[in-house]
């Protein structure tokens, strides 16, 4: 209790097992990534790629069905099956652009936790929270440092860190919820 203020995190025993269970998977997720951090920047990559590549697929059939006289709307799908490919048979030029949307999505990660782990104050296990912001934002500024010569390693290698780090706080909330 602090200030007159108390929050309390209450979760069922299936809840809290598959919130330790995710925690872990993040965990071992993010080992992965550190010890091949290569690997995982090339799935990554590739995976967004195949992402695109079918948004559009997606996106050129509904244009075909509803816009196929409108030149303007063939640039949209065009894009995206362009930018599919790219990355689906250039993973490491495409790694260097992951690397810039990874500084973008550290630095928001890192402000959001720090924010969520002020509302949570109170709470055993809020610290955990607090540091995986701080080290979500030190993350992005060590990325941006060495961009774009050490993207094709450090992708992998600062998403494995976070996922760890996702890992480890989520499971410290959910070891500190009481179980009713």
């Amino acid at each position: 209790m602090m200030n007159g203020f108390s929050v309390d995190i209450f979760m069922d025993r299936g809840v809290r097992r598959s919130t330790i269970i995710l925690a872990v998977l993040l965990m071992i997720t993010g080992m992965v990534g550190i010890l091949l951090p290569q690997l995982l920047t090339l799935v990554l990559s590739a995976f967004i790629g195949f992402l695109l590549l079918a948004a559009g697929i997606l996106a050129g059939y509904l244009t075909w069905l509803s816009y196929s006289r409108n030149g303007l709307a063939w640039l949209k799908p065009f894009l995206l099956v362009v930018l599919g490919l790219l990355l689906i048979f250039r993973p490491i030029a495409g790694a260097a652009t992951l690397g810039l949307l990874l500084i973008v999505y550290f630095l928001l990660d890192g402000f959001f936790s720090i924010t969520f782990s002020l509302a949570l104050r109170p709470l055993r296990g809020w610290g955990w929270t607090m540091f995986n912001g701080i080290l979500s934002i030190l993350l992005a500024v060590i990325f941006l440092v060495g961009w774009p010569f050490t993207a094709a390693w450090l992708v992998g290698l600062l998403v494995g860190i976070s996922l760890i780090m996702d890992g480890v706080a989520l499971l410290m909330l959910a070891l500190s919820a009481e179980v009713p």
